[in-house]
């Protein structure tokens, strides 16, 4: 029986036992500030499988100064990082497989139909927060590891397995294994992309906007300047960008995603009194920077597009537009689709699913950023989970997909690392 008989045998016989393993990871509720008691249970589980442990808390001056770091917070204690290393005999190529721990809340619960951290099995499903971003991608990693641990099956190169903190907010923690020194001649993060496999992504940085106007009674509301009216000016403004910066994308890989880099506002403040003419808008949103775009050279597109309001509105002469770059970001990251660790995937999906996979550009940014750009590593995303469901209510997995992403998985660490005979 060749070895990817073996490994797909293997995975088939231990479903019931990763379907238990997942349902517990999920219930263990691993939002911002809360993941110690997710990372518990990786951490049990690393230890099952005998890999070598490396768990610390994230935080150091080494972090907080490097230029690379975007967070809004100051205090990870308690929510450490995990590594566990499946060390090769040499001679291989080394292999990251990162996933991240950290769930997004669960917004208002009267939207789900089942408790966001129940890990309810249903039809071949499992529901719950993060389940698909991305506790299911992490549990095929581990279980890919299991099968090729179990199998006696020795590889040349290590396997680095990561399980972070932080992803949904910029990146601190896979940042964080960088600087502890962990690096590989490859990276795979099983994010959910529909088992398609994403080469290339988008970073994206996070920008306020302050808009000001001029008080009035509501009565006499032509004596003053409305800053929601203004604040239209500038949302439309940020429309145009959005429409120029797109028109220039003409990858192959983004023929089926409808906005590439997509400017995003995701919040709005303004005025204090519904008789008032208010003086002040803030606008908060999601600026996405192409996947081979530096973050400087997308930020002075921005800085261009505010600057033409005041050619467009004489307000905005004497009262410009003010801009913060705050909070998060994600470094966006591209890699060649002829790039030997594309093709190793590639080649590990036809053998699994016998059909040839679907290569596209990546909708959102992920840790990949970080890897490529900072780390010098190549990274490829692909894993399960249906990518529309990241973020939503009633979050679930389709376990067929997770088995088919640890086989797969486990393919390409194989043909990757590749065997001691």
């Amino acid at each position: 029986m060749e070895w990817e008989e073996k490994i797909t045998q293997w995975i088939d016989e231990h479903k019931d036992e990763y379907t238990k393993f997942l349902q517990k990871l999920v219930q263990e509720e691993s939002t911002r500030g809360q993941e110690s008691k997710g990372q518990a249970v990786i951490v049990e589980k690393c230890r099952e499988l005998g890999l070598t442990l490396d768990i610390w808390e994230i935080g150091d001056h080494k972090l907080f100064h490097h230029p690379e770091f975007h967070s809004d917070r100051s205090d990870f204690k308690g929510n450490p990082n995990v590594v566990g290393i499946l060390k090769g005999t040499g001679g291989g190529k080394s292999l990251i497989v990162n996933g991240h721990i950290d769930v997004v809340p669960v917004g208002d619960e009267k939207d789900w139909t089942v408790p966001p951290f129940s890990g309810m099995l249903k039809d071949g499903k499992v529901y719950g927060r993060g389940t698909t971003d991305m506790k299911g991608g992490t549990v095929a990693i581990l279980m890919a590891m299991d099968a090729i641990i179990s199998l006696g099956i020795k590889l040349k190169g290590d396997i680095i397995f990561q399980s972070v903190i932080e992803e949904e907010s910029g990146g601190a923690g896979t940042l964080a294994t960088l600087i502890r020194g962990y690096k590989a001649d490859g990276a795979i993060i099983p994010e959910p992309t529909s088992l398609k496999i994403f080469p290339i992504q988008q970073g994206s940085i996070w920008f306020r906007l302050k808009v000001k106007g001029k008080q009035a009674h509501g009565g006499t509301r032509y004596e003053g300047i409305n800053a929601i009216e203004k604040a239209m000016a500038v949302m439309n403004q940020l429309k145009k960008l959005e429409d120029f910066r797109n028109k220039g994308i003409t990858d192959p890989l983004y023929e089926s995603v409808p906005i590439p880099v997509p400017i995003n506002i995701g919040k709005i403040e303004g005025g204090t009194w519904p008789s008032s003419v208010p003086d002040l808008v803030v606008i908060e949103g999601r600026y996405g920077i192409k996947p081979n775009e530096s973050v400087e050279d997308a930020k002075i597109e921005f800085v261009e597009a505010l600057n033409q309001l005041k050619e467009i509105d004489s307000w905005f002469q004497s009262h410009p537009v003010e801009l913060e770059w705050f909070g998060a970001r994600w470094l966006p990251g591209y890699l060649d689709i002829d790039h030997p660790l594309v093709q190793t995937v590639s080649g590990s999906y036809k053998k699994i699913l016998k059909t040839q996979p679907v290569i596209q550009a990546s909708p959102w940014g992920t840790d990949g950023g970080i890897l490529s750009q900072i780390g010098n590593i190549p990274v490829v995303v692909f894993g399960p989970g249906v990518t529309e469901k990241a973020h939503d209510f009633d979050e679930f997995i389709e376990l067929k997909s997770l088995w088919a992403a640890a086989k797969i998985i486990a393919c390409s660490m194989i043909e990757w690392c590749q065997i001691d005979e």
